[in-house]
């Protein structure tokens, strides 16, 4: 819907003489990448090429997250390797397009790419290295961004403090997670949710209720994913009683509703849950 709106509007410009310049084909491009509308972001592409602005890195960094986020994650590498340079939005664009394929290795060589260039991280650039890292279990590359992390000056970041909990505590290193956690200046729910999920997935389920209590007592807005990772730490530490109290508290105390996910969601469940 939005890259057909796109289409009218440049066609409408071009009735009227008025030639779209490289933020107009930024927006449109963007649109195509929302709606997954791949053909639509082909067409503009050769208008783009007609008009001399691929070699545009803002443009050329446009038709990279077009192409992967509809899915074409060859054409998506051909453009960004014909660009003639690369800025901190291109090499996420990549790093982020890679990281969403599964292939968080080559996602890791692109950051050691990009550092080679000479080009900075930002913040998001360290949240889709981290992930990466997390999903591989790669903490010996973890470290070294967290690291560098610090020496940015990037740790007070929240959303890279939730990236670096999760991190550590995918790669199972739950010392490190408590620590980041605990010398983080501020906390939102993810930064709670990820150190609760990380006691669950370790086996942890005292530590993960007194995390949980802990969430109440600093008035934390608890969510449904706070929940399945509550439930599913009360699950592998087989503290029944505790997970039907919390269970019955969804929708009493917290204003969640269950739902078949927080039943289900695990089959080594007890049977209590779908009963």
């Amino acid at each position: 819907m939005w890259a057909r709106a796109g289409g009218i509007g440049t066609i409408q410009m071009q009735q009227e003489r008025v030639e779209p310049d490289t933020r107009t084909f930024v927006g449109i491009l963007n649109a195509c990448a929302s709606a997954g509308a791949l053909e639509e972001g082909k067409h503009f592409h050769e208008q783009i090429v007609q008009r001399g602005f691929e070699s545009n890195v803002f443009v050329g960094s446009s038709l990279v997250n077009m192409y992967a986020k509809c899915g074409s994650m060859e054409e998506a590498q051909r453009v960004f390797n014909k660009m003639p340079s690369h800025n901190v939005v291109s090499w996420n664009v990549m790093i982020l397009a890679h990281m969403n394929c599964g292939q968080g290795q080559e996602a890791l060589e692109l950051f050691q790419q990009m550092q080679q260039e000479g080009v900075q991280p930002n913040p998001l650039t360290f949240v889709a290295v981290l992930n990466a890292c997390a999903s591989i279990v790669a903490i010996k590359e973890g470290r070294r961004a967290h690291e560098q992390i610090v020496h940015s000056g990037c740790e007070a970041d929240v959303f890279v403090g939730n990236s670096v909990i999760d991190m550590y505590a995918k790669c199972v290193s739950m010392e490190d997670a408590q620590r980041v956690f605990n010398e983080m200046p501020s906390h939102n729910v993810i930064s709670w949710t990820a150190m609760l999920q990380g006691f669950a997935m370790h086996g942890y389920g005292k530590e993960a209720l007194e995390h949980f209590e802990q969430m109440c007592e600093n008035s934390i807005e608890v969510n449904d994913v706070t929940f399945i990772c509550l439930l599913s730490a009360c699950s592998h530490a087989g503290l029944v009683d505790e997970a039907v109290g919390y269970f019955d508290s969804m929708g009493s105390q917290h204003m969640c509703n269950p739902q078949t996910i927080h039943l289900h969601g695990r089959p080594s469940w007890p049977g209590w849950l779908s009963a």
